[in-house]
């Protein structure tokens, strides 16, 4: 199972990292696309190497889409390879994750007329100029994409984003990845 980050320079930094580990966690591969290869720092100082630039992914390989906030999401959402990626998440209903700043990305591709949604508080005009149900909360769930407004949203983001996971039989058969991560299917039926 793989999944794909979009991002580049002056990401904020908690909203690429922990979904990376989590999904990491979760036993998916996890490549972080950019515009360029090499290295991209956020905006707190990490850095993140490139796995492939945005004209190398292939999105029928992955099975689940982040869009991390910061700045990063202003430099990418005009990328015409970037909208054709979010588009095939959303045309094969798999699942999208954005946070923060990262549905400025979707706003740009045209995805989320008549979808909830939120984002940062800075960012809501624009989602509901751009057709969004905006709605101020640490996580909206939509169908398959899951948005949330700031890194101290990242546990209910990252909840919502695994629990779709897992019952949508994306997350490996035999095990659960939520509360009691440790614990897998067969053993919780001993229990």
């Amino acid at each position: 199972m793989k999944a794909l980050i979009l991002s580049t320079n002056d990401f904020e930094d908690s909203e690429l990292l922990v979904p990376r580990y989590r999904l990491l966690e979760a036993g998916y591969s996890v490549d972080v696309a950019s515009g360029q290869k090499g290295i991209i720092r956020g905006m707190h100082g990490y850095e993140v190497l490139v796995d492939k630039i945005f004209t190398e992914v292939v999105p029928a390989e992955y099975a689940v889409l982040v869009l991390p906030g910061g700045k990063a999401p202003a430099a990418i959402r005009k990328d015409p390879k970037v909208f054709t990626i979010v588009h095939h998440f959303f045309g094969a209903n798999k699942p999208v994750g954005a946070i923060c700043h990262g549905p400025q990305t979707l706003v740009s591709a045209g995805l989320l007329r008549k979808r909830r949604a939120t984002c940062y508080h800075t960012v809501a005009k624009e989602l509901q100029d751009a057709g969004a149900l905006y709605e101020d909360s640490e996580v909206v769930v939509d169908g398959k994409l899951v948005t949330s407004r700031q890194p101290d949203d990242l546990p209910a983001f990252l909840r919502e984003l695994m629990k779709l996971l897992t019952l949508k039989g994306v997350c490996l058969p035999d095990e659960y990845w939520g509360d009691d991560a440790a614990i897998s299917f067969k053993a919780q039926s001993r229990i």
